[in-house]
């Protein structure tokens, strides 16, 4: 009997054990490489990949899973990758595609006046590129003509009807949400979601690490300021005044430029939604003011309202903005290409409040308002 009892306890010791090391086995092969991003991830089990979607759109509670592979099943989540035929729907998107040389299989675009890249733009004037309407209403009939192995969305929530359709058609849509982003880094590192998607995962992982060695070395040398500026930033829409809120992803590229951005302190990581009176209490000595919407001229704004000319900034001229900096057909190169690029938007910001710093580099994104 003791024989017995000490067998049945070494064996329960031993399955015991052989559990635990088939546990720690599955957590060494499964590996993810997504270090900042917050609303995706990349999950190798083995040789299975996995896309996961976990912030697809805002207030979002739910998740999407897909496996990649050489098959296309939509009823079992299965994508069949390198996809040779994608369709995007914002201009982030294409900044994110031209870097890891996968611009030529983009074969449809919404709204494509805003794109500015002159690549892009090359490849739209030959024809190669449709012309699909608006994204929120999307020329369907025009996309499904494309055929493409993916669309690639964007979306306040998940009751896109014309998403639905195209996925009723037998297209996969996969929303990116690299707008949702809390930080400049993990905006960047959606280039990763691309990379997987085209088999090009070396090469944007090579993008991501030179972005972020850059960025983290800037942020570096604006330690270095013996002054710390103060910033104000957004502008008024009708009577109420957006400032970027306390954990949003502008206010770490102004802690990160070491400057002292007056609302640092305030919770939310969208805007705060604040009346004239109480930015002119807080903000109207501020040294700078970075960021003011889609303003081109101090003239513009004064016309819009009169009590922009209520702040120091504004009357010694250090206001900053993006918005005169745009390509062939008037889109934004700030929205196109500065998510992929936060190393060079925090140059910019060093370069505006601690122009010492960083003497031979020259604006990137914003301009100088006259």
């Amino acid at each position: 009997m003791k024989h017995l009892l000490a067998f049945l306890i070494i064996n329960s010791l031993f399955f015991s054990c052989q559990k635990k090391a088939n546990q720690t086995t599955v957590k060494r092969t499964l590996k993810s490489n997504i270090k900042y991003a917050k609303g995706f991830d990349i999950i190798t089990i083995g040789n299975q990949k996995k896309l996961v979607i976990k912030k697809p759109y805002q207030n979002s509670k739910e998740e999407f899973t897909y496996l990649l592979g050489d098959k296309m099943d939509l009823s079992k989540n299965e994508l069949k990758i390198p996809i040779k035929n994608i369709v995007v729907t914002s201009t982030t998107h294409i900044s994110m595609l031209e870097q890891i040389g996968a611009e030529k299989f983009l074969t449809g675009f919404p709204q494509t006046k805003f794109i500015s890249s002159e690549k892009t733009r090359k490849r739209i004037a030959e024809g190669k590129i449709v012309e699909l309407g608006s994204e929120r209403s999307m020329n369907t009939e025009k996309l499904l003509e494309l055929a493409p192995n993916l669309v690639i969305g964007f979306g306040l929530n998940g009751n896109n009807k014309t998403y639905k359709t195209i996925m009723r058609n037998g297209i996969p849509v996969i929303y990116n949400g690299d707008w949702l982003e809390d930080t400049p880094l993990g905006r960047a590192e959606w280039i990763k979601f691309f990379g997987v998607l085209f088999n090009k995962e070396k090469e944007a992982d090579s993008i991501f690490n030179v972005i972020e060695s850059n960025y983290l070395a800037v942020k570096k040398i604006a330690l270095k300021s013996k002054t710390i500026p103060t910033i104000i930033s957004g502008n008024l829409f009708k009577d109420t005044w957006y400032m970027p809120a306390g954990k949003s992803f502008i206010a770490t590229y102004f802690k990160d430029a070491n400057t002292n951005y007056i609302w640092k302190n305030t919770k939310g990581n969208g805007s705060l939604p604040l009346s004239i009176e109480s930015v002119l209490d807080k903000g109207k000595d501020a040294d700078f003011w970075i960021g003011c919407g889609l303003f081109e001229s101090r003239e513009e704004m004064i016309k819009s309202n009169q009590s922009y000319n209520s702040f120091n900034t504004f009357k010694n001229k250090n206001v900053y903005t993006y918005a005169t900096n745009k390509g062939i057909t008037g889109g934004l190169i700030y929205f196109e290409k500065a998510p992929v690029r936060p190393d060079l938007l925090l140059k910019d910001i060093i370069k505006i409040t601690h122009p010492n710093l960083l003497p031979n580099y020259n604006l990137t994104f914003f301009a100088k308002m006259n």
